[in-house]
Parts: C-alpha cells; structure tokens; sequence
C-alpha cells in the first residue's frame, strides 16, 4: 500500500452516528478511554441504559483481550484523573477475568472507598461471577486490612446491597490484632468488645439516647460522619449545625438543601462558616469535586448568600489552569441531543475557557445556526451558563464554515459536543477548508462529553485532538496540547504501573 493510500485513504467517513449521518471510527484504545470518561451509564438522548451497558461491556471485553496493559493505565487514569467511578469498577472486574497480575496491580488504585468494593462485587455478582475467585479474594483482603473504625460506622449501613460485614464474610480476612479482630466482629454483626472501638461504642451510644444533648454529646465524642447519624435518628437543627462542622467538602455541597430546610444557616455565624468552606481553594482542590456538582447544588439551593458561593466556588475550581493564548474560537454544541447534564457541563466548561482566555477569545453557539453567545468575563460562570439553553438540529460545520467565510484567524478551535451531527457540511471538509484559505497550522480539539463511539474527524489527522470527560482535567489537556505536550491517550500510555500498598 502506498504512503498516499494510507494516509488519505483513511480520509472518508468509515461509519454513522446515531442520527445516521457520516462518521468516523477512532481507535480502540480511543473509544475505550471515551467510555471510561463519559458512560456514567444513565439514558441519553439517543442510548438507554440497556444500550450503554451492552456496548460497555463489549468494549472492555475486546481491550482486555487486544490490550491489558493499556487497559489497566486508562482505568487508573478514570478513576483517578477523571473522577470517574462505575465504568473503571466495571473494567476492573472484567480485566480480573483476564489478566490477575494487571487486576491485582491496581486494585488498590482503583477501590478507594468501602463503597468502590461493594459496587465492584455488585457487578461481579450481576456477571454471573459470584465472588470472583482466589484472586478477587486476595485483593479484597488487601482492603479489608486497612479499614478503619470511621469506615466501619459510615460504610455499614445493611438493606443496600454490600456491607463491609458482607465482604469479610466472603474473603475470610485474618484479623492482625484484638482491635481488629473486634472491628470485624463487630462488622459482621457478632458480640464485640466495644471498649477497643471507641468511635463503634459512640454509635451505639447514639442509637440509645434518649435527649437532644445525648446525641450531640456521641457525635461530638465519636466525631460521627454525617451518613451515620442521619441513617440512625431523624436530625433536629442542633444537630444539622454539628454535623456541619464534620462534613466534606463534597458531602458539605451535596447536603445544601438540607442544611438550609433545617434552618443551620438562619445562624449567621453557622452560613459564614459554610461560605467559608465553599470557597476555600485548598479545600476546593483536595475534594476534587467535578464542576457540574456546583451547578447541582445552585439549582436546588435559594439563599442567595449561598448561591453567590457557589458562582464563586465554580470560578475558583478553575483558576489554576494554564493559559490557553488569546487566538481561540470556542464552540458549544446547544442542539437538542445536548438537552440536560450535557449542555450545563459544556458550558461550564465553554465559559471556563473562555475566561482563560482573558476574553479575548470568540465564542460561538450552534446548532444548525451560529450565535454569538456574547459572555462577560466578570458574570460568574454558572449565572452565564444558567442562561444557555439547548435548541434545534446539529451542524457541525457551521461555526468552521462561519470563521473561513468572516476570515477569523485563530490558532487553536475548541468544540465542545455530542459530535451526533443531522445536517449541513461536515465538520472535517470545512475545517480542512479553513486550514486551506485562513491558518494551515490551526489545531482543533474536540471535547466529547457523550459515550456515543463514533467521531468527527479521521484519526488520521495529526492536528486534531480527542478529549473526553467531564472533570476540569480536560481542560487542563487543551492547555498542554496548545503548548505541544501528549495527547490524552498519550497521558495515559506514559503511566507507571507501580503497585499500591495501604498504609
């Protein structure tokens, strides 16, 4: 085959997408990292759940047999990086089916919280696998070494699938000391001597007591997690208001709602401490929070002391990316099939970037149309994103075919969509129309935050990068590739598998 018949004989579209228009297929290890970043495995506009699951499975059954260690290293990337958590748990069961020694490397990097395990064997348990075998059970046993008397009252809960007493019961761990050997009876729902468990004996001091100052006194002395004490009794306002000072970054985002019914933020002093949290940035950076959290928490909220936070929170999330240059044009995809989470995180993400920018960059709305979506750099990012709404068919092509005709020379085209185009030109015939007439050396990058497998643009193409996911880490990506560093599956080739040990 000639050097010409291989490179452009890749050039036509090889498949459809999901609207039955031209497509292009990438690489395996492409549509792989593309599920492990954006299939949470929830009805989309043009997949069920039913649909997502059986493709899910297929793909990670053929990268675990053309390619384990790749396999192995984009799973990590996932969970870790990309904040993902139940398709990294669902390769990783499969990968255990193929490949022990990659499974047993980086099991500890990919469960990292009792509820990671009790997810993980669900699904070997739905695949038909029961306990996994020998191997699950070594590496279980590896987990269940490091629990923690926290874990054990906030992981414990029983009626909702695993326990942590369910685990020891299926991998038989030998308990290490009498402390231990108590905590795992007392899991397991046996006679245990509490005296060894302090923060154990504060919950069921808890469950026992009779008076509002009891119960703030366990909670204080147990300093009980917030899912324990709300699983055991009904909280009051004082209560609410002591749990505030226990809670996570995420937990304190995600129980907003709550707080505010139960009337904590009518104490000023309480709201301040709660702004406080929100928008502290070393606090905002160790919780690793994806952004469309925020806008969650915006939505269900109404103090509008807390909701200034939140825009705050959501600006500060990110601050700390690298600059971007000011020759951008930025285009967000608000056609029908982004309707719901697609479209709120893309222009999340769409605004993020072009603050980065310092606003000196174009962005441009689409759908079979082009607009100006007309942003500030001083509005918040989720008062601005609040207000894009989702519209119409999809042409991807426009925003491209828009730049060439107003002669717009930029150096690097963002997009972010579904990529499920219905009408007008191609995206890739007018991009390489622009790179012809306007800039030959404008990089495109494309976020695709849908799980749909098929692509805009012939792997080919050494100027167009692939990004997929919803964590502010992509953007963190388009930094470095303006900047000429890897590719995101080039990120994830270079990672060392270096086995984890608890400590």
């Amino acid at each position: 085959m000639s050097f010409a018949k291989k490179l452009f004989g890749t050039m036509k579209p090889t498949t459809r997408n999901k609207d039955g228009y031209p497509a292009y297929t990438r690489s395996l290890e492409e549509q792989y990292v593309q599920t492990l970043m954006t299939n949470t495995l929830t009805n989309t506009f043009y997949a069920d759940q039913k649909e997502l699951l059986a493709d899910a499975e297929q793909l990670h059954h053929d990268m675990a047999a053309a390619n384990p260690q790749f396999m192995a290293k984009a799973i990590v990337f996932a969970r870790n990086e990309g904040l993902m958590r139940l398709q990294p748990l669902f390769g990783l069961a499969i990968l255990s089916a193929y490949r022990t020694d990659l499974f047993a490397l980086i099991f500890l990097q990919v469960i990292r919280y009792p509820s990671d395990l009790f997810d993980f064997l669900t699904i070997l348990q739905g695949m038909g696998r029961g306990e996994g075998g020998r191997a699950v059970k070594r590496q279980v046993n590896r987990f269940l070494a490091g629990i923690s008397e926290y874990w054990a009252v906030k992981y414990n809960g029983r009626g909702r699938g695993y326990s942590l007493g369910d685990a020891i019961a299926t991998a038989h761990p030998k308990p290490a000391d009498l402390k231990q050997q108590a905590l795992y009876r007392y899991l397991r729902g046996q006679e245990a001597n509490l005296a060894l468990l302090p923060q154990v004996n504060a919950l069921e001091q808890l469950k026992q007591a009779e008076t509002e100052e009891e119960q703030l006194v366990w909670i204080e002395r147990g300093k009980l997690p917030y899912e324990t004490v709300t699983g055991a009794m009904k909280p009051s306002r004082a209560v609410w208001s002591a749990l505030l000072h226990q809670m996570p970054a995420f937990a304190l985002l995600r129980h907003l709602n709550a707080l505010q019914r139960a009337g904590v933020f009518e104490d000023k002093d309480q709201l301040s401490y709660a702004i406080g949290r929100l928008t502290d940035v070393e606090s905002l950076r160790k919780a690793k929070i994806l952004p469309f959290r925020f806008a969650t928490a915006y939505r269900q909220v109404d103090h509008p002391e807390l909701r200034d936070a939140l825009r705050q929170s959501v600006d500060l999330t990110f601050g700390n990316l690298p600059e971007l240059g000011e020759r951008t044009a930025i285009f967000l995809d608000v056609s029908g099939s982004m309707q719901g989470d697609y479209l709120e995180i893309g222009s999340i993400f769409a605004l993020a970037l072009y603050k980065k920018t310092q606003g000196s960059s174009l962005f441009w709305l689409f759908d079979t149309e082009v607009t100006d979506a007309k942003p500030s750099r001083y509005d918040s990012i989720l008062s601005q994103a609040e207000r894009i709404r989702a519209r119409g068919g999809t042409d991807t092509g426009a925003p491209v075919r828009k730049l060439t005709k107003e002669g717009w020379k930029v150096d690097q085209i963002i997009m972010i969509t579904d990529e499920q185009q219905n009408g007008g030109s191609p995206f890739y015939e007018e991009l390489r129309r622009y790179r012809t007439k306007v800039n030959a050396e404008a990089k495109a990058f494309i976020v695709d935050i849908s799980p749909y497998r098929s692509a805009m643009v012939p792997p080919a193409d050494p100027q167009t990068f692939y990004i997929y996911g919803w964590s502010d880490t992509i953007l963190s990506y388009i930094a470095q590739s303006v900047k000429g560093y890897a590719t995101m599956i080039g990120r994830i080739e270079g990672i060392q598998l270096e086995e984890e040990v608890l400590t």
